[in-house]
């Protein structure tokens, strides 16, 4: 059995968000270990600082009888880990990251809200999507897609245009702020801005506790993991443009026959001018 498919991560990570802080350790270090060691409770225990009852308490939530059971299994599918060829240790720690956060990614989908969200693009006259940093690639790839199904669409990557911006807009337009931390100061103000000129909002965020609710008309939330911003594993905006991927398919499926039709035209006018 492949440990990026096994069974120990499938369960831990279906309850993953009902395990509490001590037990999060304990999930993050089967969901990330690939060596061999002793899995016996009293050793585990002094290695990741809990008690032996924590553990315990840990395999039923994941649905074993006990610590055992999940040991058991889990060796399983470590040893079918570890048989992979041509993956080194490292290379596998990235594609486990990638597989969790595409997992939680489909778990945090809202159907209803993709299209809630569809159809406020629809209405709205133009578009301005937010970003800095690397949620400003993640601006930039959202205006290049949906640019060739004909939406007026904008990036605003620099903090200063971000505030320009916002004192335009009115009740005709529509901000899509990125901030997978939810503390960029700058898109936080451009918020506030735009929504006291009646624009709508929607915020792409992992931050479940952001302060500028209030302000947004819709929060669209993104997986994350440990210091996903900083980048050190894998690239940050993955989760977002994950997402973006998702709600394309949903608003193109609103009239896909005239968004098809555009996206056919900017191709066409594209490769038109790479001849010319």
């Amino acid at each position: 059995m492949n440990y990026a498919n096994g069974e120990i991560k499938q369960k831990i990570l279906k309850v993953y968000d009902e395990f509490t802080p001590v037990e999060k350790s304990v999930a993050d270090f089967f969901l990330n270990n690939t060596k061999k060691m002793d899995f016996q409770s009293r050793n585990l225990s002094k290695l990741l600082y809990v008690s032996e009852a924590t553990l315990s308490r840990f395999a039923k939530k994941c649905g074993f009888k006990g610590y055992r059971e999940l040991i058991f299994v889990y060796k399983k599918d470590l040893e079918g880990s570890i048989k992979e060829k041509d993956i080194s240790t490292l290379s596998a720690q990235v594609r486990n990251t990638y597989w969790r956060l595409l997992e939680e990614s489909y778990e945090l989908l809202d159907e209803a809200q993709m299209k809630r969200i569809a159809n406020m693009v629809n209405k709205a006259r133009r578009v301005c999507v937010y970003g800095m940093g690397s949620s400003g690639f993640a601006a930039n790839e959202f205006r290049l897609r949906f640019m060739r199904t004909g939406l007026f669409v904008e990036a605003i990557t620099d903090s200063q245009m971000i505030q320009m911006y916002s004192a335009l807009l009115d009740s005709d337009d529509l901000v899509i702020a990125i901030s997978l931390s939810g503390k960029t100061k700058e898109i936080l103000s451009g918020i506030r801005l735009a929504k006291e000129h009646n624009a709508r909002i929607i915020l792409i965020t992992s931050n479940k506790e952001i302060a500028e609710k209030e302000y947004c008309d819709e929060i669209l939330y993104v997986a994350t993991t440990k210091n996903l911003e900083g980048g050190t594993m894998i690239s940050p905006q993955f989760p977002v443009l994950v997402m973006i991927d998702i709600f394309y398919t949903y608003y193109v499926e609103n009239d896909s026959f005239f968004k098809s039709q555009k996206h056919k035209e900017t191709l066409f006018a594209l490769r038109k001018s790479l001849n010319d």
